[in-house]
């Protein structure tokens, strides 16, 4: 890992494996990322990309949904939790009153030179999530996290925060190398999201003449989120040669995926406990 002559506070890196089920991260056996501790299953916030996103931003991440627990005290603890990931004291959830932002909160108050890379087109610089950053870059592709992590750029003078958005584990799970006529279609569904810039969603699969949300091409979808994942451990290795020493890592999911259980299909507007069920780890690396 690279040195860094700023240790007052650390780099912070938030990794988002887009539409990454828990099981499905847990079958793929990570070693990498498994370094920075313990996978947790977590619960998401939000079944969508965008207000998932939001809610990080605001400081809440994927949360335990702990018993006999106020929601009020659950979100100070876990803001408190920022105190540890940032190296510093003090911080309580009304350090991010009245804008409730963490980019504004991490560039205007703690000097943070504040980044994110994006791979999906809902949180293109265009949106409300763009607000607080220096730098909001929507990729070329959506599927290469290795790109990301050749353009970060840590910066001496200031800490560093940045946000990567990885869309390798989002529909259809292809990989950077794999040409586009490989990829999976999925027949009456692909075409109609292409006016929400491609951001696949989901629903209730229906019976189809040509059978295309049969149990076997569920299956093989499934086992191409964890053949990403996979692939991600060996990205994300990269990412752990390229930070500062002084970096902590949060790498989690921003909402689950339905691969044909009880008859739905991907995300978004579906009330199931897969596409709330997310995988969460952070850690320093020493």
């Amino acid at each position: 890992m690279k040195t860094s002559s700023k240790a007052a506070r650390n780099n912070y890196v938030l990794v988002v494996f887009d539409s990454c089920r828990y099981d499905c991260l847990m079958q793929a056996r990570p070693r990498t990322i498994k370094k920075l501790g313990k996978i947790e299953k977590r619960w998401s916030y939000a079944s969508w990309t965008s207000p998932s996103h939001y809610n990080m931003l605001i400081g809440l991440m994927p949360h335990t949904s702990p018993r006999h627990v106020y929601a009020s005290e659950y979100y100070k603890k876990d803001i408190l939790k920022f105190n540890e990931r940032l190296g510093c004291k003090n911080i309580e959830f009304r350090s991010l009153v009245p804008k409730l932002f963490l980019p504004i909160f991490l560039h205007d108050t703690l000097g943070y030179r504040t980044n994110a890379m994006v791979s999906l087109p809902v949180l293109n610089p265009k949106t409300i999530l763009n607000t607080g950053f220096d730098t909001f870059k929507l990729m070329e592709k959506h599927n290469d996290m290795r790109a990301m992590v050749r353009e970060m750029k840590f910066s001496e003078e200031k800490p560093n925060f940045f946000l990567l958005n990885v869309g390798e584990t989002h529909y259809p799970y292809a990989l950077p190398d794999e040409p586009p006529d490989q990829w999976p279609r999925i027949s009456g569904v692909h075409g109609v999201f292409k006016h929400l810039d491609d951001e696949v969603v989901g629903g209730k699969l229906r019976a189809r003449k040509d059978k295309f949300f049969d149990k076997r091409k569920l299956e093989e979808l499934r086992q191409r989120q964890i053949t990403a994942v996979k692939y991600l451990d060996g990205v994300v290795e990269e990412l752990f040669d390229t930070v500062p020493k002084n970096t902590y890592i949060t790498i989690c999911a921003d909402h689950g995926e339905l691969f044909g259980e009880d008859g739905y299909f991907g995300h978004g507007p579906i009330q199931h406990e897969k596409v709330w069920e997310v995988p969460f780890v952070e850690g320093k690396l020493r």
